[in-house]
């Protein structure tokens, strides 16, 4: 059961109206990394939990995360106060009215369907969507992707600080900022209370792929530390010696009952390529200027290559 309590976690203290900063702040209220996706995914994590502990931190963020999109959400309605006014009651001269809400930096959708007030969208105006929520019911790979939208949402609001001198906002996204940095080291904690939490799952890898590192982007720029040599590794650089890797043709193939195989006999003759001809196409047909090499068919069967007007040669027939 929830119950609101009508005091926000942390004092929203807004200078003056700024729209075009509101549309900003709106990344961290309907957005990808933004809080609403962040309750989302840990309220999902906890319901499914089966350990007692996660369950309970998962939910505890998760009510948090609610109250920290009520933080940003005030935000974002105290910045387009001045605007939500003046849509709302037009007592601006129509002219001045258009020219305030399109210097603002406002969206169309955000000004003319939500009026202002804190929408479920993104900066761009893009609709908060449930495929932000990327849980998988397996605690180990949970909690690392926890850990990354932490991380994600504090460059974001980090990003957001950089753009606003608003004193009492910056003070409210440092508080934001902020807790990402705790919610990681509580999803660090947990992940590591896991004793084998990596290969994530259930299943082992196999061993003789576990250690190979592929150098598969060669050339210039190619560097060498912990993540591709030393002991750990055996290091694959010579392709064409060890591919594929295991040890097999490298080809696909199937086993087809005897009706399948018959069928696929009939298709594949059906559709078969003669390599000997070279017919005309409509290519050849309709080329002019920088079209390239064309065919030229005599009609007999044989075929020539003719060289394309130069550019900004006249179009001579053939």
């Amino acid at each position: 059961m929830f119950m609101h309590n009508k005091r926000l976690q942390y004092t929203v203290r807004v200078a003056e109206p700024n729209p075009r900063l509101a549309t900003m702040m709106l990344e961290q209220f309907g957005g990808a990394d933004g809080e609403l996706s962040a309750a989302m995914r840990y309220f999902t994590q906890g319901l499914a939990e089966d350990d007692a502990g996660r369950k309970d931190m998962l939910l505890d963020i998760a009510t948090e995360e609610l109250s920290h999109l009520e933080v940003i959400g005030s935000i974002v309605a105290m910045l387009n106060k001045g605007v939500k006014a003046q849509l709302a009651e037009g007592l601006m001269e129509e002219a001045e009215l258009y020219r305030t809400i399109g210097a603002s930096g406002v969206s169309a959708k955000e000004s003319l369907l939500f009026g202002g007030g804190p929408a479920l969208i993104d900066s761009a105006g893009v609709p908060w969507t449930g495929a932000y929520v990327d849980s998988r019911s397996e605690p180990t790979v949970d909690l690392r992707s926890n850990i990354a939208a932490e991380s994600r949402a504090k460059i974001v609001y980090e990003r957001l600080i950089n753009i606003t001198d608003d004193p009492g906002i910056k003070e409210a996204l440092g508080f934001l900022m902020t807790r990402e940095i705790a919610h990681q080291k509580s999803f660090e904690k947990a992940l590591y209370a896991i004793e084998d939490n990596f290969p994530v799952g259930k299943l082992p890898g196999l061993e003789k792929y576990a250690n190979i590192y592929v150098n598969t982007s060669q050339g210039e720029g190619d560097m060498t530390g912990s993540w591709n040599s030393g002991a750990q590794w055996d290091r694959i650089d010579d392709l064409t010696q060890t591919m594929p890797i295991d040890g097999g043709a490298g080809t696909a193939t199937v086993d087809l009952d005897h009706s399948d195989a018959k069928v696929l006999d009939k298709l594949a003759l059906r559709t078969l390529s003669n390599p000997a001809v070279n017919p005309t196409t409509g290519v050849d047909l309709g080329a002019g200027p920088g079209a390239g090499r064309t065919t030229e068919a005599d009609f007999g069967g044989a075929a020539s290559i003719a060289e394309a007007p130069a550019m900004g040669e006249a179009n001579a027939p053939t």
